[in-house]
């Protein structure tokens, strides 16, 4: 990648050559590497850019050029805080992405669309976005994508106010990424930003405010040096108040002036709050005509969102009333303090009514007006203990979100340990010793018989398929695959060894599967497989076993073994009189349909396992048996 003077010259060689093309695909190529970098610099230029392309892709057809358009059309709607409209053009590009199969592409939008969803406050979306990115990253270890999804993770719990979690999360995504030997891309300077504006957020939340803007001041510098101007009048702002916590207002009304001057953050929310803290500094100062001007700007601005702006025109009205009784008229003072009490009445912030209860009892008092001075002070006491309850709730609440995660990641841990010990039992009880008795005895045969050639080829397939068993003991999960070879192997030993061609088989494969990317539990699908031969075939000489594998979504895949065997009914006849295999089910399927429901321990009430019996629809005789396994799809490789 490039550092900052050598990416602004490229970018300047694009711009030139923008201005030297006149053919609309060669403009096209370059508005596309254009678009990606001036997202984060400038949102302005990146917009007109983005309609020339959406102009040019109407009369050209290609696939990768529109799927970056609506991509990058997403993460501009985001940075122009309009998250709906992201929603929506991040839910496009992701179906075409799933559609192609473009997994490194994936984790990076998963990422992306995980932001949008935490600006939605749509928690649950976030965390199933991020638990798609970490599986998908357990096979592609790029430190940068995995510094990208820690850092979402740490919004997360930042929003959930799990503020300790959301701090090592936040300390080990800026570990992760600048640790590494890659060098970082503009959008991982971004990330970096994010970081150190959650620090500063935290420890905001926590009083301590030296640590507080030493972590926005870093987000300022990265932003300031890379020319990631898109949020920077929010990171401005954020100096601007840990000055103001940290009773230094004359460094807090230079990163205020800052915020309100940038003009390549578009947001008038962050603007506003800069207005009106800055005017709380001019009151400060004294400078109160001027203080009043900067509270109207702030109210105007704040007036394009009312909905959302009940606790800052109670603010301002707050300090307006203020203001007005330290220029000794009373009545405005009086009008604007009743006027903040209501608003903060209207969004029931009692931390606001209590304080504004205390100033005018105060103000009453000094105007010997005890009665009225009497009744704000019961009403500070009132708002005073309902904000303690409600600070009460909160830190109950936060200890209630902790305690249910720490329970959830007890619980899965356990699960998986359950499962582990659970493939460790069923790979233990996976071939009983009839087929390998039998196939040894077979290769003994071939031996005897002087049949050197298929000696030496069955012990070979032999020898191969006990490896892999004993190499499975030790994996979790396969590449669909390698689950398929084995099990190919062993029929083909069935076929040939033990049963001598009595029953043939075929394996089939949807197209959509990708079987050398879709990892699977290991040896999921060999009990029923062997169940289909041991109690459906074993008994009659012209035995058929099909074996189907097809996509049911994108995290399960849907395994049909059927045979034309003599069915569950007679089966079961022969088995009660047979004391050999009385208990080979509860060593084999059981275990594995036990196997199967705790590792899709998130899908309730589900069926994972299903067995049909097929019958003959006229006489009701039976053509044999179908099983039906749902398998989850726990990872998926890179090619």
């Amino acid at each position: 990648m490039f550092g900052p003077v050598n990416r602004f010259q490229y970018v300047q060689q694009l711009e030139d050559q923008l201005v030297d093309f006149i053919d609309s695909k060669q403009r096209l190529l370059v508005i596309d590497q254009l678009v990606s970098h001036y997202l984060f610099t400038n949102v302005i230029r990146s917009k007109a850019l983005l309609e020339e392309q959406e102009q040019i892709l109407r009369s050209y057809d290609y696939p990768e050029l529109h799927l970056n358009y609506t991509w990058n059309r997403a993460l501009f709607e985001n940075q122009m805080y309009n998250y709906a409209s992201a929603k929506v053009l991040f839910e496009e590009t992701i179906e075409e992405l799933e559609s192609i199969g473009q997994v490194q592409q994936l984790v990076d939008v998963y990422i992306d669309y995980s932001g949008t969803c935490l600006n939605l406050n749509n928690w649950e979306k976030a965390e199933q976005l991020l638990d798609k990115v970490d599986k998908l990253l357990n096979s592609f270890p790029n430190e940068q994508m995995i510094g990208r999804s820690i850092c979402r993770r740490g919004y997360l719990h930042l929003h959930l106010k799990d503020l300790s979690q959301a701090v090592q999360l936040f300390l080990e995504a800026e570990k992760t990424m600048t640790s590494g030997p890659e060098a970082l891309s503009l959008k991982d300077y971004y990330f970096l930003t994010i970081i150190s504006s959650g620090l500063g957020a935290i420890y905001e939340q926590n009083d301590d405010h030296k640590k507080s803007v030493k972590a926005y001041l870093r987000a300022v510098d990265m932003s300031e040096n890379y020319g990631l101007r898109g949020r920077l009048s929010w990171h401005y702002l954020n100096v601007g108040k840990g000055y103001m916590a940290l009773n230094d207002n004359t460094n807090a009304e230079g990163y205020f002036l800052k915020a309100i001057e940038i003009t390549d953050d578009i947001s008038q929310q962050a603007r506003a709050n800069a207005y009106a803290n800055l005017g709380y500094c001019y009151f400060d100062k004294q400078m109160y005509e001027e203080a009043l001007e900067l509270f109207d700007r702030a109210e105007m601005l704040y007036d394009e969102r009312p909905e959302e702006n009940y606790s800052n025109f109670s603010n301002i009205e707050f300090w307006r009333g203020r203001l007005y009784s330290k220029l000794g008229n009373h009545d405005k003072a009086v009008h604007h303090l009743i006027e903040a009490y209501e608003l903060a009445s209207d969004d029931k912030d009692y931390r606001q009514l209590s304080d504004i209860s205390k100033y005018i009892a105060n103000l009453y008092a000094e105007r010997k007006d005890f009665e009225g001075a009497y009744n704000y002070q019961l009403l500070y006491d009132k708002y005073s203990e309902l904000h303690m309850d409600e600070i009460e709730n909160r830190r109950q609440r936060e200890l209630e979100i902790k305690y249910d995660a720490e329970k959830k990641q007890r619980e899965a841990e356990v699960l998986r340990l359950q499962a582990n010990q659970l493939q460790l039992k069923a790979l233990r009880a996976q071939m009983n010793p009839h087929f390998m008795y039998n196939a040894l005895n077979a290769i003994q045969d071939y031996i005897t018989s002087d049949e050197m050639e298929n000696a030496s080829k069955y012990l070979a397939k032999f020898s191969n398929l006990m490896r892999r068993s004993l190499e499975y003991s030790e994996l979790e999960s396969i590449v669909l695959e390698k689950e398929i070879e084995f099990i190919d192997e062993y029929l083909s030993i069935n076929e040939k060894l033990r049963f001598q061609d009595k029953f043939t088989y075929k394996i089939q494969v949807d197209d959509e599967i990708e079987e050398d990317l879709f990892c699977v539990p290991t040896m999921i699908i060999q009990p029923y497989v062997e169940n289909a031969i041991e109690h459906g075939l074993r008994s009659i000489n012209n035995g058929f076993v099909y074996i189907e594998f097809s996509l049911l979504d994108d995290d399960t895949i849907l395994c049909v073994i059927q045979d034309n065997g003599i069915g569950r009914d007679k089966a079961r006849e022969l088995k009660a009189m047979d004391v050999r295999y009385q208990n080979h089910r509860s060593r084999g399927t059981l275990i594995t349909e036990t196997r199967l429901k705790l590792l899709n321990d998130s899908k309730e009430n589900q069926v994972f396992v299903k067995t049909i019996d097929l019958k003959n629809e006229l006489n009701g005789e039976p053509l044999g048996t179908r099983v039906e396994v749902v398998i989850p799809v726990v990872d998926v490789k890179i090619k």
